[in-house]
């Protein structure tokens, strides 16, 4: 795939755009999920439970930490993430904006 155009869109729709295509790889959605569950979290314990090496599940935590989905701490030779809760209630109102503009008695499809 090539460079997608961003050009003519808003800063925000372009914000939502990166975020929702990070949030669009089963791996990253995974590691949503799991760090749902926890206060924090360190790398190691995420390549535990995902079938991923530690390499690839690097690269998927700095992909979403550069879409600010999720945040992290160094402590000594570990980072522990958490999710972003600011970037996340975005995500939300964006979905929620969605969800009530779409139209139940539309003749459309």
């Amino acid at each position: 795939m090539g460079i997608t155009k961003t050009t003519g869109f808003t800063s925000e729709t372009n914000e939502m755009a990166e975020i929702l295509k990070a949030l669009g790889h089963p791996a990253r959605l995974e590691i949503v999920k799991i760090l749902m569950g926890l206060p924090s979290c360190v790398c190691g314990d995420i390549v535990e439970i995902l079938p991923l090496a530690q390499s690839t599940v690097s690269k998927h935590l700095s992909e979403l930490k550069k879409v600010g989905i999720i945040k992290g701490t160094v402590t000594g030779n570990n980072i522990c993430y958490c999710l972003d809760e600011k970037m996340i209630q975005k995500v939300q109102k964006f979905i929620n904006l969605v969800q009530t503009s779409c139209k139940t008695d539309s003749s459309c499809c």
